[in-house]
């Protein structure tokens, strides 16, 4: 089960990681997952600004067999003056073995390796498991007049279509926070319900997943069942 973060921590995470930390210092710094410090940034910054603090803060990796890049110059500069010392040297002593290895034609042709490549995509950690996040304790849904949910793919959002395929074409239900959020999306023929308690998404899940919803829309949050 994630760790709660008490208010004082969430707002020195928030510090930290505009100051320029990264997810590994900040869990390593307040012991709890990068899956709950990342959670609660999305839910202080929005998916774009989030972004865009993750990128800056990239821890920079250099090699530890990196050289400075005169160094690096110098010593390419010295590895080809060898090498053409050592040529030239070694065609003067065995001229007469490097003259029949270049007049022989008789070369064997090396088949190139035909690998299965792994292209899948890379698992979605966009996603957050229902039993690891908090939603809010009133919802609100749009429904139709016969009460039945409104089940969209995730593909028909447009701020999750850089998800793979495979996802974008799973059922969805959107959840809102707040009532005026709900009524602007609500179209004719819909209406808006009140859900009183949220937890009954978690105990639901499984119903809805027999129905083949597996994710649900929470403001800009993406929860799997």
């Amino acid at each position: 089960m994630a760790k709660r973060l008490s208010d004082s921590q969430k707002k020195e995470i928030i510090k930290g990681f505009t100051s320029g930390k990264n997810l590994d210092e900040l869990s390593e710094e307040f012991g709890c997952t990068k899956l709950t410090i990342s959670r609660n940034l999305k839910k202080k910054f929005g998916s774009d600004e989030y972004a865009y603090y993750l990128n800056k803060n990239k821890p920079f990796k250099k090699s530890k067999n990196t050289l400075k890049k005169s160094d690096q110059e110098e010593t390419n500069k010295s590895n080809k003056e060898f090498s053409v010392s050592k040529l030239t040297q070694e065609s003067l002593d065995k001229s007469d073995d490097l003259n029949t290895f270049l007049q022989d034609g008789s070369f064997m042709e090396i088949a190139p390796l035909n690998l299965n490549i792994d292209s899948e995509s890379r698992k979605d950690l966009s996603s957050i498991p229902i039993d690891e996040i908090d939603l809010p304790k009133i919802v609100f849904m749009i429904v139709d007049k016969k009460i039945e949910l409104e089940i969209k793919l995730l593909k028909e959002y447009p701020e999750w279509l850089f998800l793979p395929e495979e996802d974008l074409n799973k059922k969805t239900i959107r959840i809102y926070s707040e009532l005026k959020d709900a009524k602007k999306f609500c179209k004719k023929d819909f209406k808006v319900i009140k859900v009183p308690n949220s937890n009954v998404f978690k105990i639901a899940s499984r119903i809805m997943l027999s129905k083949g919803i597996s994710r649900i829309i929470s403001d800009k949050q993406l929860i799997s069942l």
